[in-house]
């Protein structure tokens, strides 16, 4: 007959001091265990009683939970040996694992917490982002692993197309967070790997028409005078910049010092991929760079000057959100430019990227070269542009219909 014992696995404390609360099955000198759901402090468990003490503020609820599951698997168990006497430990765990479903809004908040050090400020951000709405849409109810069906999945997809107003590619990246914080409960054993709901649910996506300026339009934009605007003069002039050179993004543009400019190349770690970019500067890019040239500091001077040199942006919170309001003020200005030149298209910054892509491959560049320019990891988002490309050829070719 198997036994049963609860306890605080003191070897998983996470960053806030925090353990979690296990079950532990034993038959025939054989261990396994499931994951309660719970963290608390080591000091606040009484490992002689298998008790939260007194000294942890919600030791009674705690408690009764604790005690209501234990039950529950205890009952479970019980019923499972009077049918299979030859059970294992092992498949023991598999059947009662159900039988204890912890919440899966608490979940989420110590899921929220784990992430701070290990992703981006901006993936943090996003992860936030996607739990609050998940937290909006259950209101002051609990939601339990147990409610995780696919019920629950398209429930949750009408809320956010009809209250948040989400498209259906948005829709898609919330549930992608979703599925991965499920992935990682299953790894803890919190939920059974066959009562993931995505194996049931398909995600769609929509194509999007991806805005990119055409040779013209970018001379357009290159010649416009803004003389008398400083700082359109200078979002300006980024925006060609990256057109021109690699479609380097936003968030490195900005932070582009002159120690990463050797007078013909460009080094610098991407920072959202971490990979270390190494691009020639064409000779726009080099017209550019000499202009800005004139005001040149020290080799730690942002090139652009959108930071200040004299504030530390060492802490990844503070550049996240100057990077962040810079890009807003970058994207008003270019909507303005936009205008001046009559060029309909929604221009962002981002287009600047689309914009070297497509040009990059018009002009013959290998997909290979242009995936490792670009700082693509899958071969398949260079391809995009390639049919980008080929469309804008069947197009010229109607001209034989």
């Amino acid at each position: 007959m198997p036994t049963f014992k609860v306890f605080v696995n003191d070897r998983k404390t996470n960053k806030i001091g925090e353990a979690p609360i296990y079950l532990r099955i034993i038959k025939n000198r054989k261990s396994s265990y499931i994951s309660l759901g719970y963290y608390i402090r080591p000091e606040d468990w009484d490992s002689n009683k298998s008790v939260v003490k007194k000294s942890h503020p919600n030791s009674n609820r705690l408690n009764n939970y604790l005690a209501e599951k234990l039950s529950e698997v205890q009952r479970h168990t019980l019923d499972l040996e009077s049918k299979s006497k030859g059970i294992n430990v092992k498949e023991m765990k598999k059947a009662v694992v159900g039988a204890v479903s912890p919440s899966f809004l608490k979940y989420l908040d110590r899921f929220y917490l784990s992430q701070e050090e290990k992703v981006s400020v901006g993936t943090f951000n996003k992860i936030k982002g996607v739990i609050e709405k998940v937290k909006q849409f259950v209101g002051n109810n609990d939601l339990l692993f147990d409610d995780l069906t696919v019920t629950w999945l398209k429930s949750y997809e009408t809320y956010m197309r009809n209250h948040f107003k989400n498209s259906t590619n948005t829709i898609h990246a919330n549930f992608k967070v979703i599925r991965r914080i499920i992935n990682e409960a299953i790894n803890e054993d919190l939920l059974p790997f066959e009562k993931n709901p995505f194996h049931r649910f398909k995600l769609k996506t929509e194509k999007t028409n991806i805005e990119y300026l055409t040779e013209k339009e970018l001379k357009l934009i290159e010649e416009l005078d803004l003389v008398t605007r400083t700082k359109m003069d200078i979002h300006r002039d980024m925006y060609v910049f990256a057109a021109y050179t690699g479609g380097i993004r936003i968030s490195d543009i900005i932070q582009l010092k002159w120690k990463n400019f050797d007078g013909e190349r460009i080094y610098k770690q991407a920072q959202k991929t971490g990979e270390i970019i190494s691009i020639k500067v064409p000779r726009v890019g080099l017209t550019i760079l000499e202009k800005y040239k004139q005001k040149k500091g020290k080799p730690e001077d942002f090139i652009f000057p959108i930071l200040k040199n004299d504030v530390n942006y060492s802490d990844p919170k503070n550049l996240h959100r100057a990077i962040s309001s810079s890009t807003a003020y970058v994207n008003k200005n270019l909507k303005i430019i936009a205008e001046a030149t009559k060029i309909t298209k929604r221009l962002h910054f981002h287009t600047s990227r689309h914009t070297f892509a497509t040009s990059a491959i018009r002009k013959g560049m290998r997909f290979e070269n242009a995936s490792k320019i670009l700082g693509h990891t899958n071969m398949k988002t260079t391809q995009i542009y390639a049919k980008i490309v080929n469309e804008e050829l069947d197009k010229a070719m109607e001209i034989f219909n």
